[in-house]
């Protein structure tokens, strides 16, 4: 199918559409639908939330009889499998459209190709790939559960200009100016589950929730706190954590056969879910690819690190890092300050971990650098 300038005007207003429930719809993707006959925009819609109707569900609703012969643009394959909704290619086949653009196929495996071949055996023309990487960007998380059966990782740090995230003493308050702690609280919002380790619990006592009110983030109804996973191998944690103060769930995860009963007793009578997974080789940490596997089979997409050079640096070093948000501040921290990652030794410059800087912005007086891995 050919695309048109008229097309691709139309789908970038569904991916405008879609990006209202960048902070409400895990652990489903972020969709948006138009519906345009003669010309006319008829309707348009965008998923919300888990268990409500679909983006071609809200636009075919809007439209009415006017749906009848209109062109679809949707940022993502139409499902065509029952879960908490019925098919959405059901629904364009029944309202009668005569052709579906699709921004991007679903990944996921019950989908996968089969909503648009279910349109086209309805007689609906179909066509997919109209900005496949804006739609794609914009879900990540939802992707890679679906072809890696992993989160998709953001690490997020904050670090002077000779990238040092501490003092030597420790003392961190603040490197970054409001702007950016304020820019921060959009990442939080927009994961799925927000990660640290303990080290970073014991010593700072975080507490790893979103501080912003629905307006701020323009959406409807309350804002919905993250879950909170803590990396506690030895399960150290403590039962008056900050983080048990306050609305959201939390996830500690330990080393099997280092599970004290009564310290797990004592977490779970504060609301906690203590679950164990393998301990490394070594014997020092937990399985971290065996971690994200556990989030993944959760519905987790997206998730949020906040972690010191320790759990950081691991994540990087296993290549288990999609995506890293650093703020830079004007300042210099000066010799014996904490670096941002703890990495070994290396041989040679080819054992370097490449990045692609894929943004810089300014926020306030810092900067922030949003860079992905470069895999393979």
């Amino acid at each position: 199918m050919a695309f048109t300038p008229a097309d691709a005007g139309h789908m970038a207003r569904a991916l405008q559409l879609a990006r209202r429930g960048l902070y409400t719809t895990h652990p489903n993707p972020r969709v948006g639908c138009v519906l345009v006959r003669d010309g006319e925009v008829v309707g348009e819609g965008f998923h919300a939330r888990a268990g409500e109707p679909h983006a071609e569900v809200h636009a075919l609703r809007a439209a009415g009889a006017r749906a009848r012969g209109a062109t679809a643009y949707v940022t993502l394959e139409p499902c065509c499998h029952h879960g908490r909704t019925p098919p959405c290619a059901d629904a364009l086949v029944e309202a009668g459209v005569s052709r579906v653009v699709a921004a991007m196929r679903d990944p996921n495996p019950l989908v996968a190709g089969g909503g648009l071949a279910r349109l086209s055996a309805a007689g609906i023309e179909v066509g997919s790939g109209l900005l496949e990487p804006s739609a794609r960007a914009l879900n990540p998380g939802f992707i890679n559960r679906m072809t890696r059966g992993l989160p998709w990782v953001r690490v997020k740090s904050a670090m002077s200009l000779d990238a040092c995230t501490a003092l030597a003493s420790g003392e961190s308050r603040w490197i970054t100016d409001a702007a950016a702690r304020y820019d921060v609280q959009r990442w939080r919002a927009r994961a799925d589950a927000i990660l640290t380790g303990i080290d970073t619990v014991l010593a700072d006592d975080p507490s790893l929730n979103v501080r912003l009110e629905p307006e701020e983030l323009g959406i409807d109804g309350a804002v919905a706190q993250p879950l909170r996973v803590v990396l506690d191998s030895d399960l150290r944690m403590s039962p008056e954590a900050r983080i048990f103060r306050l609305a959201g769930q939390v996830l500690v995860i330990a080393a099997e056969g280092r599970i004290r009963p009564a310290t797990r007793a004592a977490l779970e009578a504060r609301g906690a879910e203590v679950v164990g997974v393998a301990a490394t080789v070594q014997g020092r940490g937990l399985d971290l690819v065996e971690v994200l596997r556990l989030l993944a089979r959760r519905g987790i997409n997206e998730v949020h690190v906040e972690a010191g050079a320790t759990l950081a640096g691991a994540l990087v070093r296993e290549s288990l890092v999609d995506e890293l948000v650093i703020y830079v501040a004007p300042h210099l921290l000066g010799g014996g300050a904490r670096a941002v990652f703890a990495l070994p030794t290396l041989e040679n410059m080819g054992e370097r971990t490449h990045l692609e800087i894929t943004q810089t912005r300014r926020v306030g007086d810092d900067w922030r650098l949003i860079a992905q891995l470069r895999r393979g």
